[in-house]
């Protein structure tokens, strides 16, 4: 025994080291779109800040937009993997609202560079990418309408009508361009004032809300 390690074979590196390099491709792909747009930033930039050969790049994804599908549908998932939990379980209609808007308030905390790089650039997706993305999208919101409509039905909400729905969503996703780390409040602390804001909105008022 030598004690020499074998030469490494070419082809496909090791599958830890495909996924660390892809790891930093995607990360620095966040960061440039985040800041200067999907169409100001080139190739070129992302292997840079990737610090990955250009050949290496490409080995690795398929095109700028293969990238921007990737950041924008992984979020995207963990978005609406949670919403289908929360509307699966047994509790009320309005708790169940309070915990969307705990979750997405953090989900977007946690991705506000891709959420910003979605509301700027998601119509740079195209064919099949954009499709499978705005499904996704249409059963988060089929989410929240379904809160909405089981809370009217009962007698809770004033009113399930889809420009709530839009309405509140919306405003959820501005988070992302005001929100700052150290400005004062957590992200569960911003989601109870806009779910309080939000719910006396619409919840039905009870005789103890109007004797108060």
């Amino acid at each position: 025994m030598t004690g020499f390690a074998p030469p490494r074979r070419r082809g496909r590196p090791p599958a830890a080291e495909s996924g660390d390099t892809m790891q930093r491709i995607v990360r620095a792909a966040v960061e440039l779109f985040a800041e200067k747009g999907f169409h100001g930033t080139g190739v070129a930039e992302i292997g840079e800040r990737a610090d990955v050969q250009r050949g290496a790049l490409y080995y690795h994804i398929g095109s700028k937009e293969e990238l921007l599908w990737q950041i924008l549908r992984d979020y995207t998932q963990c978005m609406l993997a949670e919403a289908e939990e929360i509307v699966r379980a047994a509790d009320d209609p309005i708790t169940k609202l309070r915990k969307l808007i705990r979750s997405h308030v953090g989900l977007i905390v946690a991705h506000r560079r891709e959420v910003a790089i979605q509301l700027r650039d998601v119509t740079a997706l195209t064919g099949e990418r954009a499709d499978e993305l705005q499904q996704m999208r249409d059963r988060i919101q089929y989410c929240w309408q379904r809160v909405i409509d089981d809370g009217h039905e009962a007698g809770l909400l004033r009113t399930a009508d889809h420009v709530v729905t839009n309405s509140v969503l919306g405003m959820l996703n501005m988070v992302t361009f005001w929100y700052r780390p150290h400005g004062g409040h957590s992200p569960d602390e911003i989601a109870e004032i806009l779910a309080t804001t939000f719910l006396h909105g619409v919840v039905v008022a009870t005789d103890t809300d109007t004797k108060g």
